[in-house]
């Protein structure tokens, strides 16, 4: 089985997550195909303080300095002859990171607007595994409605809610503990912290 990861980032608020996710993923050593919505562009922009137009040109420059690339293919999110668009193409899993509900929406839909849209309804009908990270709060009965209905299908909600017993001493703490649950989830070994019951000494 293939051990390519597919990444999407769209216009919800928490890019960071995104980011820290692509670049725990490369320094893992797993070959990630990345897509970033156009939405999910403005957002990085607004929140990450980076020229949208150079995002856009080149996403890597989202990465801290001395992120491995050599792993990394970037996909244009209309681009619909990508490989990732295909049930053929082999791969270990997908998270969208973050997901705003507009996406979330499509996929629980069955509607494969852009490359992010299409390549999430692949992992579903392929039984691969599809991790959406929506961010959103409160919650409407639109998106929780969605939500169940992308769980039914097969997908797995995981929030960007990070928790506290780990004792987080920064944001990036946060950012990890969230990040360290996508990964699990995609059966990637990581070590991003204590997890429950580890010493904290």
């Amino acid at each position: 089985m293939s051990q390519d990861l597919v990444v999407a980032v769209t216009g919800a608020s928490g890019s960071c997550y995104g980011v820290r996710l692509l670049e725990v993923l490369l320094h893992a050593g797993r070959r990630v195909h990345l897509v970033i919505s156009p939405a999910g562009v403005q957002v990085s922009s607004h929140e990450l303080g980076q020229d949208r137009q150079e995002i856009a040109r080149d996403p890597t420059q989202l990465l801290p300095a001395g992120t491995p690339t050599e792993l990394l293919e970037i996909h244009d999110h209309a681009d619909f002859t990508a490989g990732i668009a295909s049930g053929s193409f082999l791969t270990a899993g997908m998270a969208i990171c973050p997901c705003s509900m507009g996406t979330l929406a499509a996929i629980a839909s069955g509607l494969s607007q852009n490359l992010v849209h299409r390549a999430a309804d692949v992992h579903l009908k392929e039984r691969r595994k599809l991790v959406l990270v929506p961010r959103e709060t409160p919650l409407g009965a639109i998106g929780l409605e969605n939500m169940q209905k992308a769980t039914a299908a097969g997908a797995v909600i995981l929030p960007a809610a990070p928790g506290f017993y780990h004792r987080p001493e920064s944001i990036n703490d946060l950012v990890d503990f969230v990040v360290a649950r996508i990964c699990d989830q995609l059966d990637v070994e990581i070590d991003l912290g204590r997890r429950w019951g580890e010493d904290a000494s």
